[in-house]
């Protein structure tokens, strides 16, 4: 898994390919917590269009993310997600939960 950290606009995006599970959730909290902290970020959004698998543990790691975000009046959105994350996600009804966006 790789991830990376950008700040477009008043947005924090962070990017994420290969595999999202337990492994991954420290480098996932480190990327996501100075964005929580950052008041020039308004929005945080995960881009996942390089997430070939995901499975309870990101999950959870996203509500947890949610949760905080939403403590710090900071909506998330799950951009570009296809295949199997899509349908996890869905099977999950996180689109109840997230806004999920496909980009152009």
């Amino acid at each position: 898994m790789s991830i990376s950290v950008q700040i477009l606009d008043k947005a924090g995006r962070i990017a994420m390919s290969g595999r999202f599970d337990f492994q991954v959730h420290r480098e996932f909290k480190e990327a996501y917590t100075p964005l929580l902290d950052n008041p020039a970020v308004h929005e945080i959004e995960i881009e996942m269009s390089k997430v070939d698998y995901l499975d309870s543990s990101a999950l959870g790691m996203l509500m947890l993310l949610n949760e905080r975000a939403r403590t710090a009046s900071k909506p998330v959105t799950l951009l570009n997600t296809s295949g199997v994350v899509s349908q996890v996600l869905g099977v999950a009804n996180f689109s109840k939960i997230f806004n999920i966006k496909q980009l152009g």
